[in-house]
């Protein structure tokens, strides 16, 4: 049986935090809009639409402000990075003959842009999809494990009936990710390669 994986991107693969903080200043600038993008970057997770909406912005704004962070984010790509262990882990399910998966909330156009400037090759990549919204995607590829940084992606993984993997990474800590139903927390994807090691020789 083929092992499948799949990866949540912002903040699980990527350090997305510089780039869109970056554009978020731009459009704060653009809308004379008091936004903060340091402080926005660090909630990433939910839908574009929702952060701004809990970042104050007018909702009948919003639907312009997420057409022009659109035009905007390509630009950005190249000053957001792999975090440590990313390359590695993508590597570890491919080098067991596994497949691998991102599935993450992020516009899908700009998802593929990143998977593209680093140069990685996954066997699907899924945007705009959010928390239990992750599911159906991850059932129809037959995903084993999803490894995740948000309680969305914990409660995508739970409702996908997967070994759910959380990462410290991003806004939630230890304590937050299991509560939303992580099996297994780890700091980072540095020690990604050695867990998947034991998981796949207990299967």
């Amino acid at each position: 049986m083929t092992l499948t994986v799949g990866f949540d991107l912002d903040m699980t693969l990527i350090d997305s935090r510089p780039g869109v903080a970056l554009a978020i200043d731009e459009l704060a600038r653009e809308f004379d809009l008091p936004l903060d993008g340091a402080r926005f970057a660090q909630h990433l997770g939910p839908p574009l639409a929702t952060l701004l909406g809990d970042a104050g912005a007018p909702a009948e704004l919003i639907p312009r402000l997420v057409t022009r962070y659109r035009e905007l984010y390509p630009s950005v790509i190249d000053r957001i990075a792999a975090l440590p262990g990313a390359d590695a882990a993508l590597a570890a399910v491919r080098a067991r003959g596994g497949r691998t998966l991102v599935v993450t909330g992020k516009f899908e156009p700009h998802a593929r842009l990143h998977v593209e400037h680093l140069g990685w090759e996954v066997d699907r990549l899924a945007g705009d999809l959010w928390a239990t919204g992750k599911a159906d995607v991850l059932r129809a590829e037959s995903a084993d494990v999803f490894v995740g940084d948000h309680a969305g992606d914990m409660r995508g993984a739970e409702a996908a009936g997967v070994v759910a993997v959380g990462v410290t990474t991003g806004p939630h800590d230890a304590d937050a990710l299991r509560a939303a139903g992580a099996d297994v927390i780890l700091d980072d994807l540095t020690r990604f390669g050695d867990w998947l090691a034991e998981f796949t020789a207990a299967r």
